[in-house]
């Protein structure tokens, strides 16, 4: 098993920003010989991360699943999917592997509203080792369903004759999920490369497939569910109309945005592009509809109704729930700016329980493309109102930073931090994982926090308890209503989950006090 190390970073900004408004909060460094892949960190409901991504391991394979496989003795000399899950001060709570007998790809993971998680992956492994089903073409999306601890719950691949990559997964507001991916050599495909959505029920049974794309190359980069069960794809697309695309590009490449029904059938599609290239990233649910964001390398053309100011710029754009515009900005940072993340952030929920949109913070680094060397690879971060104007930027660079670093995935906390996850190497080929945690106190500001939070409420066999407040430890009481303690637990933790299959139907207080003598008391009511 990979030791974790702790390594310290300095903080500098830039245009203004004062140094101590980001620190810090702490950094676990996963040491590799191997050159490893992180691909994503993904937020758990209590508040912890998991880390995934594609290693190859240097000691003898090992098998983490609860029904070993008769294969365990021998060596896999591939890539393996790798997880590591760490708790809310960043030290580990377990580590995973899942092994083909191949290379097997992690390329995207979904935690799920019951607990646990999905793993999403290319795989290139026959059946053996922790792979259950044959290739079924040159390489196949392998899905695994795990619990919070690890364990496998069900599997499954998906593919056919052709080549198939997964690129994201979601799951949907009836416990199923959509998969999406792309796929080559194809007898159902249109072009170079298409687009490939399968929905699932919530035990891996396949509902339905679809195949999207013109006769050029379209590839899949993100996919977001959306709030009537359906899911939002945004897609990098160098296609016109043909096959089953039905809207033109506007240049060399476009976003083209589709949004599915929760049947998977398209709903609507929309492009957005000017006449140079125009690489979609990431999108993100708005109050109002849907957030775009991606790189442009276009100027003021096609539908782009925003320039460029140097190399490629960032391109937002805001639209309504049938894909209409709002509208659209640009933002620059010099050089070659690239859009890791993308976070909405809430005013709270008014009387009729719909909360506005208040902001949009966006993260990445900007490539110096043989030039500005010093700022290269540099984690920037942008807030941005409502509808788009500029806040706030500030730059992130660690101290002792080495040559071959890169930002794979940000994301924005409930509380307002931030976690960012990335590989450091000394030399090509031995990529460790760096995890960082920032407190940010602009962000932190933004936050509108509550003292004590209950979700979900009403509850059936698990609740969360978010505490609001600084403490280093908490106690979380319940007591019925009639006043009788029924459940104590001591924490150290913001959110900690608490068991309440035990309770009857019916109301219940919980109450928190920590080490500060500061309380605060909210209703449980049990289904």
């Amino acid at each position: 098993m990979k030791r974790l190390y702790v390594t310290a970073l300095s903080m500098c900004t830039v245009l203004g920003i004062h140094a101590q408004e980001t620190q810090v909060v702490w950094q676990k460094d996963i040491k590799s010989s191997t050159q490893d892949f992180l691909s994503q960190v993904t937020t758990t409901i209590d508040g912890q991360y998991l880390i995934t991504g594609s290693s190859i391991q240097s000691s003898k394979l090992q098998t983490n699943n609860s029904q070993p496989s008769t294969n365990n003795q021998k060596q896999n000399n591939g890539y393996d999917f790798h997880l590591v899950k760490l708790n809310q001060q960043g030290d580990e709570v377990w580590e995973k592997y899942f092994s083909g007998k191949n290379h097997d790809f992690l390329s995207a993971t979904v935690n799920t509203q019951e607990g646990g998680f999905v793993l999403a992956g290319t795989s290139y492994s026959g059946k053996g080792l922790d792979k259950k089903e044959e290739l079924k073409g040159g390489s196949d999306i392998w899905l695994i369903r795990i619990n919070e601890f690890g364990d496998e719950l069900w599997q499954k691949t998906i593919g056919s004759t052709g080549d198939e990559e997964a690129k994201s997964v979601i799951q949907t507001t009836d416990f199923g999920f959509f998969i999406a991916g792309n796929v080559q050599n194809s007898a159902k495909g249109y072009g170079s490369k298409d687009v490939l959505v399968v929905r699932l029920d919530k035990n891996g049974k396949e509902l339905s497939q679809i195949v999207l794309g013109g006769k050029g190359l379209d590839e899949v980069e993100k996919m977001i569910p959306t709030k009537d069960g359906g899911a939002l794809l945004g897609v990098y697309s160098r296609s016109n109309v043909a096959g089953s695309k039905k809207t033109d590009n506007y240049g060399e490449g476009d976003y083209w945005i589709i949004k599915l029904t929760k049947e998977g059938k398209v709903e609507w599609e929309k492009n957005f592009g000017g006449k140079g290239d125009d690489h979609l990233r990431t999108l993100a649910l708005t109050s109002t509809g849907y957030l775009i964001g991606g790189e442009s390398r276009s100027e003021r053309s096609g539908n782009k109704t925003v320039g460029i100011e140097e190399g490629t710029d960032l391109w937002l754009i805001s639209l309504n729930e049938r894909g209409e515009e709002i509208w659209q900005k640009s933002y620059n940072f010099k050089n070659r700016d690239v859009l890791m993340g993308m976070s909405v952030i809430h005013n709270p929920s008014t009387n009729n329980n719909q909360p506005s949109t208040k902001g949009i913070l966006l993260g990445g680094y900007t490539q110096a493309e043989g030039r500005i060397e010093t700022d290269d690879e540099t984690f920037w971060m942008l807030y941005l109102d409502e509808n788009g104007n500029e806040q706030w930027r500030k730059h992130v660079k660690g101290e002792s930073r080495k040559r071959e670093e890169r930002l794979s995935d940000i994301k924005l906390n409930r509380d307002g931090s931030i976690i960012l996850a990335g590989t450091s190497a000394e030399e090509l080929g031995k990529e460790n994982w760096k995890i960082v945690k920032l407190g940010d106190r602009q962000l932190d500001q933004l936050i509108e926090k509550q003292d004590i939070k209950i979700y979900p409420n009403p509850v059936s066999d698990y609740t969360y308890v978010e505490i609001g407040f600084d403490f280093k430890d908490a106690e979380i009481v319940m007591y019925d209503m009639g006043g009788r303690q029924l459940q104590s637990v001591k924490t150290k933790n913001k959110v900690t989950k608490i068991n309440t299959q035990p309770l009857i139907q019916g109301a219940y207080l919980i109450s928190v006090k920590t080490d500060a003598n500061k309380t605060a008391n909210a209703k449980l009511i049990k289904k």
